[in-house]
Formats: structure tokens, C-alpha cells, sequence
């Protein structure tokens, strides 16, 4: 393995309180040196002048659709998108086909992530067999097969009961039960916010209280029984609220927004725009800001892509029709560029939340500049401009409401394991 030396960028880093322009020499996948002006005879060089150099990104939750659906993404496919988007570890959900709810099934994901995959990828197991909410899971026998974390992603653990046996099995194991917190009654039918966006366009409406009751919930669940809960995707300002007074009294709790959930309004599905529908929807303004101030007090612990890619055929339908989700995972740090340009989020924060915060909830090394660490690094520009065209995506799934936009900020090389895995070419 050919060493690397990244010479000449500012290296940030807010876990270890690095912020400052230097050199990176990895050697044998590892960081063996930090400074100023290191020399490596022989060494591949990356220059990195007027660039960032920041802990490769970490994704909690995307989707890789193998098993079953291949045709929308592969771990292949997924994973050298996400090398593409500076994503250096990635965490795939388990509604595949058939779900991952038992330990062969996550041997399988890990086997072909050691042939195939690009970076680092880890296998989440269901909650319940077969994600339909009825029973446990092995939960102990996919813990020993290597899942990081359970969820039913897609579908709310509606029995309480059942949710609660699953927050109490997962005590022992030291892994985070990751919900998806809509109550499936309250949103049953819906296909956009409940507001004046879907009044206009005759939609059936699901409302922020589907989402704040199933989190109120599972809030309690968890303080009753001293569970880990990780929210996904979290949409209203509602429910950044109930998460903040129960991180006031204890609760073991973490959550999570998506880019798309901090970017754009439900305005963006006016004309029936099946790109971005989304689950949960699109919210309001209001929420977009109570999202951002999440981030910032440390409501909101770390972004995620929900990375959730489609074929054309399954967006190219009528609204009601169309599959939900956004293939994020090389547009996600350009799009949330837009927040540190408008100074509503400092770049140190942003490169935490999508590093060294979803390290630390997954409890592993990861996510840091530092000697002796893995050499998983990303080198972005933070004001090159480039125009989003989804011909050029990596990932099979090409579904996103960005096609054509505009975005300042881009990956332009991402080292995983102390290896260059994507480097941009423009």
C-alpha cells in the first residue's frame, strides 16, 4: 500500500480541536504524521491547497436495497457513491428483500461489503421479523453477526408492548434501537405535510403531530427502560422540542435530520413533484429553522443521508403512486453548504455533525484527524461550484429534486483506509 501525504490544507477537526493548515501522512491505512511541510519520499500526493481536509464523513442511515432490489442499488453501486459524497463509513438499513432480520442475512451483507463495497459499510438489523411488527427478531444472533444498531426503518414499531421488549433485549447488547417515529394512524393515507401545499394540490395531508406522538412515545419508552433510542429523520419543530426536554432529564437519547429535511420546503412538491416526496414530508420554513438550532444547542446530534435510491419507473407515476426518498448520498455535503454560505451553520459544526458525532453513537474509532487513526479522509472545496446532473451519479438511483441546481462546495477526493477511492476530475 503506497503512502499518502495530503499536503497543504486546513485540517478541521472539532473532536480533537484541530483547526489549521497543514500536511497528512497516512501510511499502512493509518494517519502517521500531522504538520507543517512533511516530506515522504515516495508518496502519492494530494493537493489540498485552499482546501479542507476533515475526518471522512459517516452516514447512520441509508438504504442499499441488496437483497431484493437490485435494480434500484447495489452495495457495489451505493458504496462508491458514497465514496463520491465523502462518506468514508455507511450504515445500510434492513428493508431489503428479504429483510435483514436474521444473522445469515447479515453475514451475506457483510461478505459481499468485504468483495465489493468502497468503504466501510455496516449492516443495521430489524427490530421485528420481517419488519411487519408482529415478533422480535434474533436480535442477540445478528448482534453477534455484526449489526451496529435495530430498526424497522420505514415502519413504526407500533405495539408498545413489542417496543419495549426490543429496548430491553438491546440493553445487554450495547446497541441503539433507531426508530422511525410516525404513528402510521395519524399518517395513514397522507402523501405531504398537512398544510397549504397539499390543500393546493388536493393531497391528503400528514400531519407534524404523526411524527411528535410516536416520538413522545418512544421517549418515554426509553426512559423507562434505559434503552439507547436513535430518531431518524427528524422533520418538525415539535419534536425537536420533546427531544430536547428529555435530553434535559437523562434520557439516553440521539437523533438525527436528513440535508433534504434542513434545505427544502414542502413548496418543492408544488406541481406534483414526485422528487421530492419523501418520508417523513417536506416540512415548512418553521421547521427548517427549529431543525438548524437542533443542530446547533446539540438537540440534534448528526446529519444522515436516508439515502434512499429508486428506479425512473418508480417516481415517474402520479403522486400517490410514487415511492418516497431522495438519492442523497453525493449531493448531501453540497447541499448542506448552503447552510455554512448563509452562516447559519459554522463549517466545523457541519463536518461533526456527519464525522466524529456518528462515531461516537455508533461507539466506534472513527470520525477523527489524529495520529494513529484510520486514514478515512475527506478533501473538499469548500466554494467550487458545480451543477448537479444525475447522469453522472454513481448511485442507480438518480431520484433527487437537485437535478440541474446549482451548488457551491464539493468532495474532491475521498481516502478510505489510507486509500484514494474517489477523486473528482473537473
Amino acid at each position: 500500500m503506497k503512502d499518502i501525504l495530503i499536503k497543504n490544507g486546513r485540517i478541521i477537526d472539532l473532536a480533537t480541536g484541530l483547526d489549521e493548515t497543514g500536511d497528512v501522512l497516512i501510511s499502512g491505512g493509518r494517519i502517521k504524521e500531522l504538520g507543517g511541510s512533511i516530506s515522504a519520499q515516495g508518496a502519492e500526493i494530494l493537493d489540498a491547497t485552499s482546501q479542507v481536509v476533515c475526518p471522512g464523513f459517516i452516514d447512520m442511515h441509508c438504504h442499499l436495497r441488496q437483497p431484493g432490489y437490485e435494480a434500484k442499488e447495489t452495495i457495489a453501486s451505493g458504496s462508491k457513491a458514497a465514496a463520491r459524497g465523502g462518506f468514508t463509513t455507511i450504515c445500510c438499513m434492513p428493508n431489503t428483500n428479504p429483510p435483514l432480520d436474521n444473522a445469515p442475512l447479515i453475514t451475506y451483507v457483510n461478505t459481499i461489503a468485504e468483495k465489493e463495497a468502497a468503504v466501510r459499510v455496516l449492516p443495521i438489523g430489524c427490530i421485528t421479523r420481517a419488519r411487519k411488527g408482529d415478533e422480535l427478531s434474533d436480535m442477540m444472533t445478528m448482534a453477534q453477526a455484526g449489526v451496529v444498531a435495530f430498526s424497522d426503518d420505514g415502519s413504526h414499531v407500533k405495539n408498545p408492548q413489542l417496543m419495549r421488549r426490543a429496548m430491553e433485549y438491546s440493553l445487554p447488547l450495547g446497541l441503539p434501537i433507531i426508530e422511525h417515529c410516525e404513528d402510521s394512524d395519524l399518517a395513514d393515507g397522507g402523501q405531504a405535510n398537512e398544510g397549504i401545499v397539499a390543500t393546493t394540490l388536493g393531497l391528503c395531508g400528514i400531519p407534524t403531530a404523526a411524527e411528535e406522538v410516536a416520538v413522545a412515545r418512544d421517549i418515554i419508552l426509553a426512559e423507562l427502560t434505559g434503552a439507547r433510542l436513535h430518531i431518524a429523520h427528524v422533520s418538525t419543530k415539535g419534536a425537536v422540542e420533546l427531544i430536547r426536554q428529555a435530553k434535559k432529564r437523562g434520557v439516553k437519547l440521539s437523533a438525527e435530520v436528513t440535508p433534504h429535511h434542513l434545505t427544502l420546503t414542502e413548496e418543492c412538491v408544488l406541481g406534483y413533484n414526485t422528487q421530492a416526496k419523501v418520508s417523513p414530508p417536506l416540512r415548512t420554513q418553521s421547521d427548517i429553522d427549529a431543525l438548524i438550532g437542533g443542530l446547533k444547542d446539540g438537540t440534534i446530534d448528526i446529519i444522515a443521508t436516508d439515502h434512499a435510491p429508486h428506479t425512473a419507473n418508480d417516481k415517474a407515476c402520479e403522486f400517490g403512486l410514487a415511492a418516497c426518498g431522495i438519492s442523497g448520498l453525493e449531493t448531501a455535503f453540497s447541499a448542506l453548504m448552503q447552510l455554512v454560505h448563509s452562516g447559519k451553520l459554522p463549517l466545523p459544526l457541519l463536518i461533526a455533525k456527519l464525522s466524529s458525532a456518528p462515531a461516537a453513537i455508533l461507539r466506534m474509532k472513527l470520525g477523527s484527524i489524529c495520529v494513529g487513526a484510520p486514514a478515512d479522509i475527506s478533501v473538499i472545496n469548500p466554494h467550487l461550484e458545480w451543477t448537479v446532473n444525475t447522469a453522472n451519479f454513481i448511485s442507480k438511483g438518480h431520484n433527487t429534486p437537485l437535478e440541474g441546481s446549482k451548488l457551491k462546495g464539493k468532495v474532491t477526493a475521498t481516502v478510505y483506509a489510507g486509500q484514494v477511492v474517489y477523486q473528482d476530475e473537473t
